[in-house]
């Protein structure tokens, strides 16, 4: 089985991804990091030649393109706007939605240029926020609210998730 995190920046799909990978004895696979190895380009200067828009085509390109066995797979925050990337990935794993307050994501972001935040023109980070969050409910098959949670909290609790599911085959 693969898994899927998806949440804002700033939540945790790569610090939690790779504790569970690690506990669950999967492997671990970084989205934006094998955007930057297929393109040569760091996200933000993608983002700065080619747009959002092109980003997004870049990133729905690449996601949708992934093949892995039992793997922890961890897109960038905007990969909900890329619907054929999303049913693939759906298709491939189980999505876990993990979700974070907006004041827990606006203390962690720090510079959102810097980390390559997909983030429309005229946008603050409240309304990225509050765009995105419908969208990973929409696609998750489970939520884990990261509220009073220490990542190896919520890294059981996937995991007690996950063997649920196994369990129920």
């Amino acid at each position: 089985m693969n898994i899927t995190m998806i949440g804002m920046p700033s939540c945790g799909k790569s610090t939690i991804g790779v504790m569970l990978a690690k506990l669950a004895a999967m492997g671990f696979l970084d989205v934006d990091i094998l955007i930057q190895e297929k393109t040569g380009k760091k996200l933000k200067d993608i983002i700065a030649e080619a747009g959002q828009d092109g980003f997004l085509k870049v990133e729905g390109d690449i996601a949708s393109s992934i093949d892995v066995q039992n793997t922890i797979i961890a897109p960038g925050g905007s990969i909900c706007y890329e619907a054929e990337a999303m049913k693939h990935l759906k298709e491939i794993s189980k999505i876990v939605y993990l979700k974070i307050s907006y004041e827990d994501m606006e203390q962690r972001i720090g510079d959102v240029t810097d980390r390559g935040v997909a983030m429309p023109e005229g946008f603050t980070l409240r309304d990225l926020f509050n765009e995105r969050a419908p969208l990973y409910e929409k696609y998750a098959d489970v939520i884990i609210d990261e509220k009073g949670k220490t990542p190896a909290e919520i890294v059981r609790e996937i995991k007690n998730w996950t063997e649920q599911i196994e369990k129920n085959r």
